[in-house]
């Protein structure tokens, strides 16, 4: 499918709490989307997901019944049976096993984080933006946690500084954004970048999709 990112994405919302859940509804909304279905469980979710209509979900990790990881596990499974099916799933804590498998399609338009992150409206409504457009938007505490990788991989041949600017690409940063965390100027930026493509063997191909290729070489996935 071809994520859409105009304003009226129809979204699907999945949070348990009453109150959190009416603040995003209007977040949302007010910046442009339009939920197609908000919820708060597990079994309502899963048929949510599944209508044709909804582009894109916005999920709690826990829901009920059993307030583990049944958000996580229906974002993992509605992208089996629609690939590239976009996903931003909201959490407390990093649940690492299904993040892991959650990224690994290696897809992208998946996004990945913390509650804490929705007090800054500005940057979570741009990461739901990022991830239906077909981006990845990680959490950095989420990249800390799920990164976990053998050594002598592809991503060794990175230096500091190019590990340091891939760091910042999995957190869904532009070049503009990136260059002004590290002080260096956006043309230092793609530098880096296109030498990070080139060492982690990344062919010619749209750089919207070696990113996210790149970014999920990173996590070793």
């Amino acid at each position: 499918m071809q994520p859409r990112t105009e304003p009226g994405l129809r979204l699907v919302l999945a949070e348990d709490h009453a109150l959190l859940r009416a603040g995003l509804i209007q977040l949302l909304e007010g910046n442009g989307f339009t939920i197609l279905h908000a919820v708060d469980n597990a079994p309502e979710l899963g048929p949510a997901l599944l209508d044709p209509d909804a582009e894109a979900a916005v999920l709690d990790v826990r829901l009920p019944p059993t307030q583990t990881d049944e958000g996580l596990r229906a974002a993992i499974a509605v992208r089996a049976e629609r690939p590239g099916f976009p996903v931003m799933v909201l959490s407390q804590y990093v649940e690492r096993l299904y993040a892991r498998e959650l990224l690994a399609s290696g897809e992208g338009a998946v996004g990945y984080l913390l509650k804490d992150r929705v007090a800054d409206v500005a940057e979570f409504v741009d990461g739901v933006r990022r991830v239906a457009a077909g981006g990845t938007v990680l959490d950095p505490e989420v990249v800390a946690t799920v990164l976990a990788r053998t050594q002598d991989q592809p991503i060794d041949r990175l230096t500091q500084r190019e590990g340091e600017v891939l760091a910042l690409m999995a957190e869904g940063r532009s070049n503009a954004a990136i260059a002004a965390r590290l002080s260096v100027s956006e043309k230092a930026v793609a530098k880096h970048i296109n030498s990070i493509f080139t060492k982690l063997d990344l062919p010619l191909d749209g750089d919207d999709h070696r990113r996210v290729r790149a970014v999920l070489a990173w996590l070793h996935l």
